[in-house]
């Protein structure tokens, strides 16, 4: 592929982006984001930045000023009593808590990159993202400890830090949740490795500092925007998981883009934010951690979202003005009756990213909740926010929107050259979020980078706007008699549905057609039939789109964030004979 196929000569979409968008991102007001933390947090000091709810309603609220200063003491703990140096790894493995970004904001402090880990990642997983990613500090919940003495000889860290969901509740409430969860739930293990806990590594960090009378700390005044500031590992889909290299650059450039997108909806010092999606994911991590921090938001933090009923007391107690999340959360939320029936009065808008958004959802949360919920696309490795609806423009429900400002996208050939308007393509995204590459794997990154642009594997259409339908992941498309199926259009087909919960397509080996169309619906209404499903389809798509079999189950396989799982449904298939 020659550096000429990746021109891009035309930005239609900046015409859509709405009244006082800026199309390209001016000087950064930040050298890392380390220095955003510090200006931020006395910029909206007495603001609370965190409130965390539990599903009986125990609350506990941290200000900006607070995060602060234990930000600085947990940064002190590492450099001070752990010696780590400037360019360290610190893994994280945490739930969404009011430890998650003290941690975070503390290894930036102390100019150190971070991995963000999975909490519910088997042992197997653990040790090669650890070992992998060369992390010499571990912060992990105290809840999934016991996998800790498998992993931890087998891997380069040298210290454990336990974290509790019950850290910096005040003393009564803290151990009332403890006890609760290790003696009647029997969530907490034993930790059968030397560790520390949380709150004793911010009183260490805190005695340092003032013993040594240092108002100000400064591990981070030479880290540059250039430099790795996470290692988010891919979900490994296509084979073992890989550590994109984010850089201070690629965060904070997504999170002006973000900001410059959903400014008409964005009150400085005034929002409050439903933090359901885990923050150790790059949506959240970007979206909520980041970009709302800097616009002076509070996170609401829910540690674990399901049952959905867990979320009720947030809402409650909380003025929600913006949600984030995937087509599964706003769909389970319209189908449970006490939000359907009292939906948020202060809601302004709603982001969905991470799966394709079903159309017949959102016309459902538009017509339940007065706003809107727009769909945006991006990948771990463009940080991760490539496309958004312009929600202060033209928002197209069928579309994830057009590029965010500084970003070029073009569709492209198998031959690498960039398809007209209207035909499929795979995206090729150019822009200051897109990542260095995969860490310690050249060979990788050569396949994805080319010229400066990332190929993301994704299919999509482009309208003479400029506004980007996904049709669907290449990997997903099914092939049947030589005509391409995407599963995301039989999806949003059959979720239109009344009678259907949640659905999901993959293509199962067929002989006759090389294969077939098969869909995996969990159903809302008990009576709704196979043939039903069928009839509905031919209706709507063509012959060979509708599926050749249909499987009612009580449950899909979801990741972490909620999205279905195609892959493990796939994977199942395999194992069994093929169809006839």
């Amino acid at each position: 592929m020659s550096g000429s196929n990746f021109e891009c000569v035309d930005r239609p979409w900046q015409n859509h982006y709405g009244q006082g968008t800026n199309c390209e991102l001016e000087n950064f007001e930040y050298n890392n984001l380390a220095e955003m933390v510090a200006k931020n947090s006395d910029r909206w000091k007495d603001r609370t930045a965190y409130h965390m709810i539990l599903p009986n309603g125990m609350d506990k609220m941290i200000t900006f000023a607070e995060t602060e200063a234990l930000s600085n003491y947990f940064a002190v703990y590492l450099r001070e009593e752990l010696k780590l140096k400037v360019g360290d790894r610190v893994a994280i493995q945490l739930p969404n808590c009011l430890a998650y970004p003290i941690v975070v904001f503390g290894c930036y402090k102390a100019g150190l990159a971070i991995v963000n880990a999975n909490p519910l990642y088997t042992a197997h997983e653990m040790q090669h993202q650890f070992l992998d990613s060369g992390a010499k500090v571990l912060v992990i919940i105290d809840m999934f400890s016991d996998k800790l003495k498998q992993v931890i000889p087998n891997t380069k860290i040298e210290k454990v830090v336990l974290v509790s969901v019950a850290d910096l509740f005040s003393l009564h409430k803290k151990i009332l949740i403890k006890s609760v969860l290790k003696y009647v739930r029997k969530q907490i293990p034993t930790c059968e490795v030397h560790s520390v806990p949380f709150e004793e590594t911010l009183k260490t960090g805190k005695r340092i500092l003032n013993e040594n009378n240092i108002d100000v700390i400064n591990y981070w005044i030479t880290v540059t925007l250039d430099d790795i500031c996470a290692l988010q590992y891919t979900g490994g889909t296509t084979g073992i998981s890989k550590g994109a290299m984010l850089t201070h650059r690629n965060i904070i450039a997504n999170m002006y883009q973000i900001i410059e997108m959903g400014k008409s909806k964005i009150t400085n010092g005034q929002e409050v934010l439903l933090t359901v999606l885990p923050l150790y994911h790059i949506f959240a991590f970007t979206v909520n951690l980041i970009t709302f921090f800097k616009v002076g938001g509070i996170s609401v933090l829910i540690p674990n979202p399901r049952p959905l009923t867990n979320i009720k007391k947030a809402f409650e107690k909380a003025d929600i003005t913006w949600i984030s999340g995937v087509n599964t959360l706003f769909n389970g939320l319209l189908n449970e009756k006490w939000f359907s029936e009292n939906p948020p009065i202060h809601l302004k808008a709603s982001i969905a990213g991470g799966a394709a958004l079903h159309k017949a959802v959102s016309e459902r949360w538009l017509k339940v909740t007065n706003t809107s919920v727009v769909e945006g696309y991006g990948l771990t490795e463009t940080s991760p926010v490539v496309c958004f609806n312009p929600i202060n423009g033209v928002v197209k429900s069928d579309t994830v929107g057009v590029p965010v400002p500084s970003t070029d996208i073009l569709l492209i050939n198998e031959e690498g050259k960039s398809v007209p308007i209207g035909e499929e393509g795979e995206i090729a995204v150019k822009g200051p979020q897109v990542m260095l590459g995969y860490w310690q794997r050249p060979e990788e990154t050569s396949k994805v980078l080319k010229d400066g642009w990332m190929l993301t594997g994704d299919i999509a259409v482009m309208d003479q706007d400029g506004y980007i339908k996904i049709v669907d992941r290449k990997k997903d498309m099914i092939l049947v008699s030589g005509f391409n199926v995407y599963p995301n259009e039989v999806e949003d087909c059959i979720a239109k549905l009344p009678g259907v919960g949640e659905v999901a397509v993959i293509g199962i080996p067929n002989e006759r057609t090389s294969e077939a169309v098969k869909a995996f619906i969990v159903k809302k209404d008990s009576d709704l039939s196979e043939k039903q499903v069928i009839e509905h389809c031919k209706k709507f798509i063509t012959a060979y789109k509708v599926p050749k079999f249909v499987e009612f189950r009580i449950e899909l396989p979801k990741s972490p964030i909620g999205k279905i799982l195609r892959k493990n449904l796939r994977a199942e298939e395999l194992s069994k004979p093929h169809n006839e």
